[in-house]
């Protein structure tokens, strides 16, 4: 399945998160097999208004044979806030992390930078291959890492969550998040489906990464003063961190 052509939004949005836009559908297109993923039509495209300033979300989802939905969502305030999102949900009957990684740019600067291969295991541990190919990327000392909020105990001892503060961190963190999703395809295209006893641990996991990422308060008040307090929670709970079909 070819990707389409880039958004309108995109092209107007921070260069760091063009570029880190291209990379993900440029590596999901390298290696998976990508179908459609339907989301109801009144969230694929999204105008609002907040503070005064046009709101706009842009939404694109896949699937494939071990990801029940590759997310990737671009926003835009006026022409001063750019945000980009993304989730890689794996198929429960497959034992892997959820990638995800945000971007958040004002005035030209990127306030906040994350990535991480979060593990959904009872013991919150990534697999071991995924250790051992982490373990091994070069490692970048960042100039201003930020504190993790308090719901973020889904995330591994790999989660990048910074401020950039020059063009050479902006590359170096967009290497960084090519090398974690180029290992998450790679492993994702060789592992096998799991016995179905360990599916209830898969999704337990899962809905922990998803319960937490619903406590994210600065994304629903966001929404919530665009669109209200009903259609954020819908929002957050159908199309960024929705346990519907698992």
């Amino acid at each position: 399945m070819s990707v389409p052509s880039v958004s309108s939004i995109r092209e107007q949005q921070h260069p760091l998160i063009r570029r880190m836009a291209d990379c993900i559908e440029a590596t999901w297109q390298q290696y998976l097999d990508l179908s459609p993923y339907v989301l109801p039509a009144e969230l694929g495209y999204v105008e609002g208004r907040l503070e005064g300033e046009k709101l706009t979300i842009e939404n694109r989802c896949y699937q494939t044979p071990q990801f029940r939905k590759l997310h990737l969502e671009l926003a835009r305030v006026g022409t001063t806030l750019d945000i980009l999102h993304c989730v890689m949900f794996p198929r429960p009957d497959y034992a892997l992390p959820m990638f995800g990684t945000d971007l958040v740019g004002s005035r030209g600067q990127i306030g906040a930078a994350i990535a991480d291969l979060s593990p959904v295991s009872g013991d919150r541990a990534l697999p071991a291959s995924y250790h051992t190919a982490l373990a091994a990327l070069p490692q970048v000392a960042f100039s201003h890492p930020r504190d993790l909020p308090d719901w973020g105990d889904i995330f591994s001892e790999f989660c990048l969550f910074i401020r950039l503060g020059s063009q050479a961190e902006e590359e170096a963190f967009l290497n960084q998040v090519s090398s974690f999703l180029e290992i998450h395809c790679q492993q994702a295209i060789v592992a096998q489906p799991v016995a179905s006893e360990k599916m209830t641990e898969v999704l337990a996991g899962q809905r922990h990464y998803c319960t937490q990422q619903q406590q994210n308060d600065k994304t629903r008040r966001v929404l919530e003063r665009a669109f209200g307090s009903e259609w954020a929670e819908h929002y957050m709970t159908t199309v960024l961190f929705d346990m519907m079909d698992v």
